[in-house]
């Protein structure tokens, strides 16, 4: 019995390590490289033609605005923590001039969200919202809470970059990109929203 042993072992160790390991291992082994390739695969943002889906985020104040609210007017959403606020600031320049005309302003629903997730606790929340309503009013736009995360989950958004996107006014996306928008992106953004508006 001592040599069957002394043989099992010495064909172990010439054996290729997942082999060695027991089928459940090697189920656990690949149930987790799936869940990690779906979860990378997740983080893609909506494709172009997706419906958009609902999600729901607040104002600095409590109020609630679930994005299906916002169906029957193009929709731009322009999702940012504090680390990537600037990423698009040419472009949300751009979009200020374009909103000076009462016939956009009007017309296009701008979703300014902010990544506060990580500041979902007290005493931190309190000042969060102090500074968002402070910011608002900068930029006379309200800007609205994502303080779970849900409405990044929702969208697929990756955490720490800007995200952009823009919904038709049937619900589905016309545009979606993250970081920075070269000025070519920039342009067809704008060109979408135009034809939005102008039909």
């Amino acid at each position: 019995m001592g040599n069957w042993k002394l043989i099992q072992t010495m064909n172990m160790l010439n054996c290729p390590p997942a082999s060695r390991r027991s089928w459940p291992a090697r189920l656990l082994s690949v149930a987790a490289l799936s869940v990690a390739l779906l979860s990378g695969a997740a983080l893609a943002l909506p494709s172009e033609g997706d419906r958009a889906p609902n999600a729901r985020v607040e104002d600095a104040d409590g109020r609630v605005l679930q994005m299906k609210a916002l169906r029957g007017k193009p929709i731009l959403i322009v999702y940012e923590d504090k680390d990537s606020a600037t990423q698009n600031q040419a472009f949300k320049d751009a979009l200020a001039k374009l909103a000076k005309g009462d016939r956009y302003r009007r017309t296009i629903a701008l979703a300014a969200i902010a990544d506060v997730s990580s500041y979902d606790f007290w005493p931190v929340k309190g000042f969060v919202k102090d500074a968002i309503r402070e910011e608002s009013r900068k930029v006379g736009a309200t800007i609205y809470c994502d303080w779970d995360g849900s409405f990044r989950a929702a969208y697929r958004l990756r955490r720490g970059i800007s995200n952009i996107i823009l919904v038709g006014k049937n619900g589905q996306v016309l545009f979606a990109a993250e970081g920075a928008l070269k000025p070519e992106a920039q342009r067809k953004v704008i060109g979408l929203l135009r034809k939005e508006v102008e039909g």
